[in-house]
């Protein structure tokens, strides 16, 4: 009984994690044009963030495996959630930079933490859940740009926004918090874990998976528009469809996929998921049309959406690494990817052309389903 009042628990917390960070992604404009930034300092201060959470990671994995998952979530998610408004207060893009690299660290710490919360749910003996636990990130990210809209709408400044977002889920963590179950002591370790969490040997493919599923989701976050747009002549309306496919695809992935894992186990999954990511989007590819690319880009949606959480419960039911050093070392690697797969993308299609980018992603997904044995090695058992 109690794993499933944590289990509700830990899937409200992701869902306002999805939340918060689309309340800060749909005032950005407003944001920026409050500060007057240029195009350029845009870029520049976007990068606290990631900043951010490259320092967590580190901080989290040892936090888990000292006192446990459930403290670490709440924490660091006090500490998100709680940082919201600061964004909106300040008063210069360099202390802008500044809070962007606090919420960083609360996203980075929320994020890692609340998976080995998932992961210690599912060692009860609860059935595959991570992957619904993605998928209420991703539908609080569809709640969290509603509402920003509307906000936006109404004519309501962003610190207003925030502050309602913010001392929403911040009552809300309080009162979720004490359904959190404690960590295992087996997975704990008596050695102390290197502070910076690169992946052991023994987690290099999961590294892998996480890297080519990490560059194929952020290609499509910040690529499939501008695709539609540039490279086919789309109007921009048509164009927005791309994300929107793609997303809404991913969302249906991850609801439906842990019913897939109890019933062929996560390596079977991953290896037909990444293939069916990879053949729908070369044969889309291959045709060119903005038709066949919003069909490839369902399947890339569909395809993507279970490999990325699978992987993190592979790293977390590693047999003797400690689970926050586990997850904390995949995730550097997967958010590597996320942060600088794009850019290193649209490099390459300058020197070549946009179409490119489309091709490497078919790749790296057709890659990931080769790889896709690794998963199964630490894998819980189906059911």
């Amino acid at each position: 009984m109690k794993e499933h009042r944590a289990r509700l628990a830990i899937s409200i917390i992701f869902l306002l994690n999805g939340l918060t960070l689309s309340a800060w992604v749909s005032r950005v404009p407003a944001i920026v044009d409050k500060l007057g930034m240029s195009t350029g300092s845009v870029g520049t201060v976007m990068m606290g963030m990631a900043v951010g959470a490259f320092i967590s990671f580190p901080i989290t994995g040892k936090l888990i495996d000292s006192v446990g998952s459930a403290r670490t979530t709440t924490a660091f998610g006090l500490l998100f959630f709680g940082s919201l408004p600061v964004l909106a207060l300040s008063p210069n893009p360099w202390l802008l930079m500044a809070a962007l690299v606090l919420f960083g660290i609360g996203n980075g710490g929320l994020d890692l933490a609340m998976n080995a919360q998932g992961i210690e749910i599912e060692a009860r003996g609860v059935r595959s859940i991570i992957n619904s636990l993605h998928g209420f990130f991703s539908l609080g990210g569809f709640l969290g740009a509603g509402i920003g809209a509307f906000m936006a709408w109404q004519d309501l400044v962003p610190i207003t926004h925030f502050g309602i977002i913010a001392t929403i889920n911040v009552a809300a963590l309080v009162l979720l918090q004490r359904f959190l179950l404690p960590d295992l002591t087996s997975n704990k370790s008596d050695e102390p874990a290197p502070f910076f969490s690169f992946p052991h040997r023994s987690l290099w493919i999961l590294g892998i998976i996480a890297l080519c599923t990490a560059v194929g989701e952020g290609a499509m976050n910040s690529w499939s528009a501008l695709y539609l747009n540039q490279h086919l002549g789309t109007s921009e309306d048509v164009a927005a469809l791309g994300y929107a496919t793609f997303s809404l695809a991913m969302l249906t992935g991850r609801f439906s996929g842990d019913r897939f894992v109890s019933a062929w186990g996560p390596a079977k999954l991953i290896r037909r998921s990444g293939s069916l990511a990879a053949i729908g989007l070369g044969v889309a590819t291959l045709i060119d049309q903005p038709w066949s690319m919003l069909v490839g880009f369902v399947f890339v949606g569909l395809g993507l959406s279970v490999v990325y959480p699978l992987v993190f419960s592979a790293a977390g039911n590693h047999p003797t690494l400690p689970r926050g050093q586990a997850v904390a070392g995949t995730a550097t690697v997967g958010y590597t990817g996320f942060l600088a797969g794009p850019p290193i993308l649209g490099w390459v299609a300058q020197g070549t052309s946009m179409r490119s980018i489309m091709i490497i992603v078919t790749i790296l997904c057709a890659a990931a389903a080769i790889l896709a044995p690794a998963t199964g090695k630490f894998a819980r058992p189906k059911g």
